[in-house]
């Protein structure tokens, strides 16, 4: 149980700190957010392979879509992170040589990758908290 509440409150901060961040349009937000969503996403490895492990070991979910919801956030945030590596590419397409923008140009596009990845990763947080709770809520 302590294990799904530190997955619980890990993506909860994650997601809070990336949502402000993106709907402030404050890229420097990135800079806190993507640790916090790494210790999110270890959190989330480490309750699956104890979950799969006590499944091996024969013990049993009180409900089926326990382990449904228990499951999915490790491909929620997979799923995320390919995502996040599109939207890095979209915002890249036009540009033939980043090093030949002049330095205002390069931030700007740094800050609209940052903001665009942060935003696609805080969906992928808020996702695992919802399959968090729901486990947690099924978890008897």
């Amino acid at each position: 149980m302590g294990l799904g509440i530190a997955v619980l409150v890990t993506n909860a901060g994650a997601a809070g700190w990336g949502a402000v961040g993106w709907l402030r349009h404050n890229a420097r937000a990135a800079i806190a957010f993507w640790p916090l969503l790494r210790v999110a996403q270890a959190t989330v490895v480490v309750q699956v392979v104890i979950g799969l492990l006590l499944l091996a070991r024969g013990e049993h979910a009180p409900d089926g879509l326990h382990v449904i919801y228990g499951i999915t956030p490790l491909f929620v945030s997979l799923i995320s992170e390919g995502m996040r590596a599109g939207v890095a590419q979209r915002e890249l397409e036009g540009v033939d040589d980043v090093d030949a923008l002049d330095r205002p140009a390069q931030v700007a596009l740094a800050r609209k990758v940052a903001l665009g990845e942060m935003g696609v990763m805080t969906i992928g947080a808020l996702l695992i908290l919802t399959l968090a709770l729901r486990a947690y809520q099924t978890g008897g």
